[in-house]
């Protein structure tokens, strides 16, 4: 955050919850955004270690419905990749959900970098 910003702000007479409400805040809000987005590619990405390790004990259910409790696209492609020996239709479920686990992860990714470039021409 540019100090120059904060210190024209005090000048100008606003309080410290004003200038943070009104010039903190909305300068901060893109790289909190980026960070958070990347944050979320990254934990996707790392799913992959964690899968190998600790999915082989877990038992989950098929979900019936929109409520029912569901696990994570990784997860399911493990499941589905194991499963692939005895049903065919496993492996194309599995090699789908990849495409939009990455499709996902190259999205998110794409907005990080648009939403960095767009409000870090502002300051």
């Amino acid at each position: 955050m540019p100090q120059h910003l904060i210190e024209a702000s005090y000048g100008m007479g606003a309080t410290k919850w004003q200038t943070i409400r009104r010039i903190i805040l909305p300068a901060a809000l893109p790289g909190m955004l980026t960070g958070a987005i990347l944050a979320i590619s990254r934990a996707i990405g790392e799913t992959a270690p964690l899968t190998v390790i600790g999915i082989p004990a877990l038992l989950i259910p098929f979900p019936e419905g929109i409520f029912d409790k569901f696990t994570a696209l990784p997860m399911q492609i493990y499941y589905w990749t194991l499963d692939s020996t005895l049903v065919d239709a496993y492996a194309n479920l599995a090699a789908a959900t990849i495409i939009v686990l990455l499709v996902l992860l190259f999205a998110l990714n794409s907005i990080a970098v648009l939403i960095r470039n767009k409000f870090q021409q502002r300051y």
